[in-house]
C-alpha cells in the first residue's frame, strides 16, 4: 500500500510571536518581519516548523496503483487533525508514502507539530523504509524527477502542464491563508484533494514511464483519476 497525501498549513502566528518577540505587531506585519529574519528561501516562505496544519488529504493505493480509499480532515484544532493523522496512519501495514516535496516541508512539518502536542507517531514512519534518503517507499517527486537535485526541482503545476493534467483550479497556496481568514475550511481540504489527485496523477505517469506498470493499467488508471480531478474541480465549496 501506498499513502499519497498533502498538508496545507497557515503560520503559526503564536509562535513566531514568541520567537520574534512581538507580542503586539499586526499579523501582515509580522509575517513581513518573519520572512526576512526565518525564512531560508528567495519566496520569503517560512520553514515548516513555523507553521500549523489546518487540512489535510491522502489517498490510500494498491502497489498497483489502485486506488483503496480517501480520508481527510480540515479545522482550528491542530491536535484533533493530527490526531486523525496518526489514525489513518495505522490503517494499513508496511505502506509507503507519495508527495510532492514531502520530505522537505509536509513531514518535517508533521513531526514538529506532533511534538508540540505531545503526539506519538506511528513507529512506520521512522522506519528505515520511510527515512532512508533513496527510499522506494518513501516517494518524494522532486528527488524522483530531479535525481536527488542533481537537476532542478521541479513544481507540481508545472509537471501538470507537462502532461497536461488540468489541475490547480481551485487555488493557489498562497492564499490559503486567506480562505482560513475566510473561514473557509472546506475550500482549504478541496485545495488540498485537489492536490493530492494531482500528484497521484503524476506518479502515474512516472510508474509508465519507467516501466512499472504497463500501457493498459495505465490508460484505465489514468482515465479514472483525470475524471475524479475533473470531478473534484466542478464543486465549488464555500
Amino acid at each position: 500500500m501506498y499513502f499519497v497525501f498533502d498538508v496545507e498549513t497557515v503560520p503559526d502566528f503564536e509562535f513566531v510571536r514568541h520567537v520574534l518577540d512581538q507580542p503586539d505587531l499586526e499579523e501582515d506585519a509580522l509575517l513581513e518581519m518573519a520572512a526576512e529574519e526565518l525564512a531560508k528561501n528567495k519566496s520569503g516562505f517560512l520553514p515548516p516548523m513555523y507553521h500549523r496544519v489546518v487540512s489535510w488529504v491522502g489517498l490510500w493505493i494498491e502497489n498497483t496503483g489502485e486506488p483503496r480509499n480517501k480520508v481527510s480532515w480540515s479545522g482550528h484544532d491542530e491536535k484533533e487533525g493530527l490526531t486523525e493523522l496518526i489514525h489513518a496512519l495505522t490503517l494499513y501495514k508496511d505502506y509507503g508514502l507519495i508527495h510532492h516535496n514531502g520530505r522537505g516541508f509536509d513531514l518535517p512539518l508533521v513531526t514538529y507539530r506532533c511534538m508540540k502536542h505531545g503526539l506519538q507517531l506511528p513507529r512506520r514512519m521512522n522506519h528505515k523504509d520511510i527515512r532512508y534518503r533513496y527510499s522506494a517507499q518513501n516517494i518524494d517527486l522532486v528527488d524522483e524527477f530531479s535525481n536527488y537535485g542533481a537537476s532542478s526541482w521541479p513544481k507540481l503545476k508545472h509537471l501538470g502542464m507537462l502532461l497536461n493534467i488540468p489541475f490547480k483550479q481551485t487555488g493557489e497556496g498562497n492564499e490559503v491563508l486567506a480562505m482560513f481568514r475566510e473561514e473557509k475550511l472546506a475550500a482549504i481540504e478541496h485545495y488540498c484533494y485537489e492536490d493530492v489527485m494531482a500528484t497521484y496523477l503524476v506518479w502515474l505517469y512516472l510508474r509508465f514511464t519507467t516501466g512499472e506498470i504497463d500501457a493498459t493499467l495505465f490508460e484505465q488508471l489514468k482515465s479514472r483519476a483525470t475524471s475524479k480531478l475533473l470531478e473534484i474541480q466542478s464543486v465549488r465549496p464555500s
